[in-house]
């Protein structure tokens, strides 16, 4: 049963996850008071150039392993079983075919993906399917996004005020402190022969680490 509960969802690439990715689903869920966060590795991003570096395997992996010790976190392989391009739409027709309503899902994003929100596939009614999240990230400002599409800006509200009762989705900005981190950042660093400790969580370092995933040579944790 979804009746009244409130489910976020987060989808990219995740390539890999980073402590980036679970700053923004945590200061989300706990903003919007959210039951669980549901987590979507994306089998073909439509706004990447090139391909995962990563097996899909390895990142729905990766994925389980940065979780594994929260319990309102889960891991979805929809668009990994899906062929073709990973649309955001598509997903959340599925959740909607699950039972979810659109003002139940909670879609969350940095300002920096939400700043080229236009570009979407099926945009502006993507923005139907659910509300969606925008996480302040660091080198883009959340007004500095919004101001991208202004033709949005009577869905926008901020997080933390109550939500109107009305059935139509919003874009609610949410001012968070999430670590500046990307994946290029952890792949660069291993490249490298860097450590990622810092970067990831230590379950997810060390399998990088054992499948000798992004150029990981050896036993990197703890080298300068």
């Amino acid at each position: 049963m979804t009746s009244g509960r409130r489910i976020g969802v987060l989808g990219g690439t995740l390539d890999p996850i980073h402590f980036g990715h679970l700053d923004a689903a945590e200061a989300a869920r706990t903003a919007l008071q959210l039951d669980s966060v549901r987590l979507l590795p994306s089998h073909d991003p439509p706004h990447r150039t090139a391909s995962p570096v990563a097996s899909a395997f390895h990142r729905f992996a990766l994925v389980s392993l940065a979780i594994q010790d929260c319990p309102a976190y889960r891991v979805c392989d929809v668009e990994l079983t899906r062929s073709g391009p990973s649309y955001t739409a598509d997903s959340l027709r599925a959740m909607h075919v699950e039972g979810w309503t659109s003002s139940q899902i909670f879609f969350i994003l940095g300002a920096d993906a939400f700043a080229e929100i236009s570009t979407w596939r099926e945009f502006p009614a993507v923005l139907d399917g659910a509300h969606f999240v925008v996480i302040a990230r660091p080198g883009t400002a959340l007004e500095e996004a919004a101001a991208r599409t202004p033709e949005l800006r009577h869905r926008l509200c901020r997080a933390g005020r109550d939500l109107p009762h009305d059935g139509k989705t919003r874009i609610i900005l949410l001012d968070a402190r999430t670590r500046d981190i990307s994946s290029t950042m952890i792949r660069e660093r291993l490249r490298a022969r860097q450590p990622i400790d810092d970067l990831v969580p230590s379950a997810v370092a060390r399998h990088i680490v054992m499948h000798h995933l992004y150029g990981a040579v050896g036993d990197l944790h703890g080298h300068d």
